[in-house]
């Protein structure tokens, strides 16, 4: 089990240092806000300039050595960890093989879905059996799917109602609207997961609007999420540091703050920390 944690909650940060864990997607041209490492010293920095007191930092990378090392780090404002371990292999033993003491802190599982080089990698039967003993082991699982991919997480989140899910950045909406038919291909998918009730989903990956000048795209995308959701299962997240390739993480509170603010206090309070103890486990 994871730390006790109250207060804002940043359900979704990463960090990464590429002498160890290289991140080669970043292109230095395109991406150069964030072409350089960013240690827990930097997330501190963040959370304190946002207003937010913890943060659930998640894999960038497919790999059990950068899980350990993402455990490893001692600071308090890291309430959670969600790491990868390789769902195609034996997902007990490599749980076990964990360092105890820091094993608490590890509070979910993600794997790169959406770059996956089988399509159907959602779908494969050891991957299920594996779903199951992290629903078992009261591990939760982060989808990062595209908007296309919904249907078949539906699907599979259909196939393991034990297991909590939690779909990253609103289940990857288009990042322009030249992607012909996605608004509707995503809405009807997202909600199709929301029929679940073991399926919960991250205000997040999306500060790029804010800074595009699509607030009305904005404000469209998470309006569906909160019809479908409900406040009860819905959770900020930043995608810090992915974020300073848009507004930044400090705007994109501010903007997620004016998404909710007609809410009531207790429905704000679910999405910015209530929804994210429930799903990783924070509240003792």
């Amino acid at each position: 089990m994871a730390p006790v944690v109250t207060g804002v909650i940043d359900a979704h940060v990463h960090l990464w240092n590429r002498a160890t864990d290289p991140q080669p997607w970043i292109d230095p041209t395109t991406m150069a806000a964030i072409d350089r490492d960013f240690t827990p010293g930097d997330l501190e920095r963040m959370l304190d300039s946002a207003g937010v007191d913890a943060a659930v930092v998640v894999q960038a990378s497919n790999s059990a050595a950068e899980t350990r090392r993402l455990l490893a780090h001692p600071s308090p404002r890291i309430a959670g960890v969600v790491g990868w371990t390789d769902l195609t292999a034996d997902v007990a033993a490599q749980l076990d093989g964990l360092d105890p003491a820091s094993r608490r802190r590890l509070v979910g599982i993600r794997h790169l879905v959406h770059i996956d080089p089988d399509p159907d990698w959602l779908a494969r039967p050891d991957v299920g059996r594996a779903l199951d003993q992290l629903g078992a082991r009261d591990l939760g699982f982060d989808l990062v799917v595209r908007w296309w991919q919904l249907p078949l997480a539906a699907t599979v989140v259909a196939a393991h109602p034990g297991v909590r899910f939690v779909v990253d950045h609103l289940g990857g909406i288009a990042e322009s609207d030249d992607e012909a038919g996605w608004e509707a291909g995503w809405e009807a998918g997202l909600r199709e997961l929301a029929c679940r009730p073991n399926t919960f989903a991250k205000i997040s990956g999306l500060a790029g609007l804010v800074n595009g000048g699509d607030g009305a795209r904005l404000r469209r995308v998470v309006d569906v999420a909160l019809d479908a959701f409900g406040p009860e299962r819905l959770m900020y997240g930043s995608d810090w540091p992915l974020a300073e390739l848009g507004a930044g993480a400090v705007a994109w509170r501010r903007a997620v703050d004016e998404l909710v603010g007609e809410l009531s206090p207790a429905e704000r309070q679910s999405i910015m920390s209530g929804a994210a103890s429930v799903l990783y486990g924070l509240g003792g």
